[in-house]
């Protein structure tokens, strides 16, 4: 059985998309599973103002979100799953004409696609509920609930997947991830409250829910005559590495309880949470231990600089360099696409990148299509030398249209994943 979440949801109504962004972080950094963020005011303005908003969070979170927005038309539709959102929840009270909403089952499909029922305005059992099921839509979002028998039944009964939207104030978290059907509780009950500490709660009553939990035993580590090991501290989008530092036993179980990096201080002699001060905390997303058992990687979401200078990696004093040839794939996309928008941002005289953006999108496009076909006529050549070429040439155009429209390769890179 898949375990249960804990997802958060977000008010985004009348409210500054930077308080909903920095929000949204706090809940991806702190332990929530999953986001819902929704404004389903009706004007124009007010929904292309949120979606800007959540492709902006969707850029900073590293939790799959849901968004809630007011769909009138498949392009609305189109647009909210577009931020990378993994699915699309609509209100039942605002559900879109019947001619569009097939338009929009057959496009995204069922797992794209949530309904919210308010169950104190219209309760449904469990045939209702397989209406939508049946209209193309894969899941419900259920508010205002009774856990009444009736309840019970309508959510143990239904083909779609179930999830509960409670402020738990009457209700008990355990109770709503007890029922079999229940994949998540979405609440706002946890924005100033310790969601690893109600996790393990719920993990004691027999209910498995996503936790930081170590796989070996601290007793197994090989330490120092001090009692400590020591820890090497990576970015865990980009593998920099920002530090190093120890962990005692103590410091390593803080840090798998609370999911923030704690370590020892051997100055201080006392356990010390990275950014307790400065606020630039690390938030783990991976431990993993070396052969020996002598040495922690921890992979973590960094928050401001690492290092005490104000740096972002206390690694900053070069003290020997070779020239080499990079050849790691991200780097050099990275390093290629910020000189393509360096060239946007600071023309250079007799620059091709330039006369490319000189010429504009029209331009830009040709280029690209031109390549495409390069690609094509390479393919069928024999060897591969020709094939090589062709598809750099059309990387660069590529990234050159990347810039020309606003996207780097974060962007791509978080659409692919989105898709997995």
């Amino acid at each position: 059985m898949a375990q249960k979440k804990i997802i958060a949801f977000i008010n985004a109504e009348n409210e500054v998309p930077a308080n909903v962004g920095n929000l949204a972080l706090k809940y991806s950094c702190e332990g929530a599973d999953g986001l819902f963020i929704y404004n389903y005011t009706g004007d124009e303005q007010s929904r292309e103002e949120f979606l800007l908003s959540a492709r902006n969070i969707e850029k900073q979170i590293d939790i799959p979100f849901f968004i809630g927005i007011y769909v009138n038309r498949f392009e609305d539709a189109k647009k909210a799953l577009y931020t990378g959102a993994s699915k699309l929840v609509i209100r039942k009270a605002l559900l879109p004409e019947e001619d569009e909403i097939k338009e929009i089952t057959a496009r995204f499909g069922k797992d794209k696609l949530a309904i919210e029922i308010d169950m104190k305005a219209d309760f449904h059992n469990a045939k209702q509920l397989d209406k939508y099921y049946d209209m193309g839509i894969g899941t419900v979002v259920l508010k205002h609930i009774d856990t009444t028998e009736a309840f019970r039944e309508a959510v143990l009964g239904t083909k779609l997947h179930v999830l509960i939207r409670d402020g738990l104030i009457r209700n008990d978290l355990a109770e709503l991830l007890s029922y079999e059907s229940t994949e998540a509780v979405i609440t706002n009950y946890f924005e100033d409250k310790d969601i690893y500490k109600a996790k393990r709660a719920v993990k004691k009553q027999g209910i498995d829910v996503p936790l930081f939990e170590s796989l070996i035993d601290f007793s197994e580590f090989k330490l120092s005559g001090n009692g400590l090991v020591p820890v090497v501290v990576q970015d865990y989008r980009t593998s920099e590495v920002l530090m190093m530092a120890y962990m005692n036993e103590e410091s390593y179980n803080k840090t798998i309880e609370t999911g923030r990096m704690t370590y020892f201080s051997r100055s201080r002699q006392e356990l010390w949470i990275k950014g307790e001060t400065s606020g630039h905390y690390q938030y783990v997303k991976s431990l993993m231990l070396d052969c020996d058992n002598d040495t922690i990687l921890a992979r973590v979401h960094q928050v401001g600089a690492a290092c005490h200078t104000g740096s972002y990696s206390c690694f900053f004093k070069k003290l020997a360099e070779k020239d080499y040839i990079e050849t790691n794939p991200l780097k050099i996309l990275e390093e290629d696409y910020n000189i393509i928008v360096d060239r946007k941002n600071h023309p250079k005289e007799g620059s091709y990148t330039n006369y490319l953006f000189d010429k504009g999108i029209d331009k830009i496009l040709k280029k690209c299509g031109e390549e495409a076909s390069e690609i094509i006529i390479a393919a069928k050549n024999e060897g591969s030398e020709e094939l090589k070429y062709e598809i750099a040439d059309f990387l660069y155009h590529m990234m050159v249209l990347m810039a020309e429209c606003g996207l780097d390769w974060e962007d791509i890179t978080r659409e692919l994943a989105n898709r997995r």
